[in-house]
């Protein structure tokens, strides 16, 4: 599959999947439907310019020290995607929850806490099922 139709695919499945998750945990937790639609869209944005870029980055680091197992990413390598994505999230959506709800950044980072230790697990198992599905990237087959 082409580099770019495989982000395009990647970022496109994680974000709906992603958007469906916080979508139904914001309405089991009572939240106003039309507040919380409107904040996962603002994080979705956020989000998928930010998982675009993410993995132009790090398929571009990753070509430069190439290391496969098999054909496919390490648990480590995989452990340092996800956490290199997640946390420039953190370093994007704080501020921007902070500035949506007009809450401190410790109070939106308090909030965001329990999704991103969720979304750190999300994307490992995300990129290992992606991989799986569709093969692993050209960076690390090369």
């Amino acid at each position: 599959m082409n580099s770019r139709l495989r982000l395009l695919l990647y970022v496109s499945l994680y974000e709906l999947i992603a958007w469906f998750l916080t979508s139904a945990v914001c309405l089991y937790m009572g939240k106003n439907p039309q507040e919380s639609g409107a904040a996962a869209a603002l994080v979705t944005l956020l989000a998928v310019s930010w998982n675009w870029g993410w993995n132009l980055i790090f398929e571009a680091w990753e070509r430069r020290y190439p290391q496969t197992h098999r054909g496919q990413r390490s648990f480590w390598r995989r452990c340092g995607h996800a956490i290199g994505f997640e946390g420039g999230l953190v370093l994007i959506l704080v501020p921007a929850m902070a500035w949506w709800f007009g809450i401190s950044l410790w109070q939106a980072f308090l909030l965001e806490g329990g999704l991103l230790l969720f979304f750190l697990l999300y994307s490992w198992v995300f990129s290992w099922s992606f991989d799986q599905i569709f093969g692993p990237p050209a960076s690390v087959t090369r």
